[in-house]
């Protein structure tokens, strides 16, 4: 009937951290998380060996905001060259920080500027620049920018999809992440030429 809603449509919306409005909208829109394989060895192999092996990030947009964005290296949604991992850049501006949240996956950072900490199931965790850290598996974890002047940027790897494939699925938002940027720091943008 018209004007009714789809149920397979509303579906495919479900999801969580749909009870807020949209902050991050890979948060809330149905994502690939693993994609089928199909066909024959031979056309597979053939498939994965023609993926480019090099993606340049300056050209995806970053996505989130305002203190924390984000923008996604490799995922199954995104290249068919990985199925098992994930990756992604984060920038945090001035001070910033961003969602207290949980997830079965563990995720390594590699710190690549800046300075700060995380509270992993309220033990607080520094970092800087040039160091790997660990968010271990199925903590509630935070991320914080300590330097107030200055932005941080970490390169982010999970098995994240492998996880879901599993039924590992837990995910949860405890805290949104801030809505506005930081006094002193209105205009500040993720860098360009990552």
């Amino acid at each position: 009937m018209e004007g009714e809603a789809d149920p397979a449509e509303s579906a495919a919306q479900a999801g969580h951290n749909r009870e807020q409005p949209v902050v991050w909208e890979r948060w809330q829109r149905k994502r690939t998380f693993v994609r089928a394989l199909e066909g024959t060895y031979s056309h597979l192999t053939k498939e994965l060996l023609d993926q480019p092996r090099v993606i340049s990030m300056p050209k995806k947009p970053w996505k989130g905001g305002p203190q924390h964005f984000s923008k996604v290296g490799i995922s199954p949604g995104s290249v068919a060259i990985a199925q098992s991992i994930e990756t992604h850049i984060e920038a945090y501006g001035p001070g910033a920080y961003g969602q207290k949240h949980g997830h079965l996956n563990s995720a390594v950072f590699y710190v690549l500027k800046g300075r700060g900490y995380d509270i992993h199931d309220g033990k607080h965790i520094p970092w800087k620049a040039g160091e790997i850290m660990i968010v271990e598996t199925g903590c509630v974890h935070q991320h914080f920018n300590a330097d107030p002047d200055n932005e941080a940027i970490l390169l982010v790897f999970k098995a994240k999809p492998l996880f879901l494939f599993m039924h590992l699925l837990y995910q949860k938002m405890v805290i949104y992440p801030p809505t506005t940027l930081l006094e002193g720091h209105e205009d500040w943008k993720p860098p360009t030429d990552l």
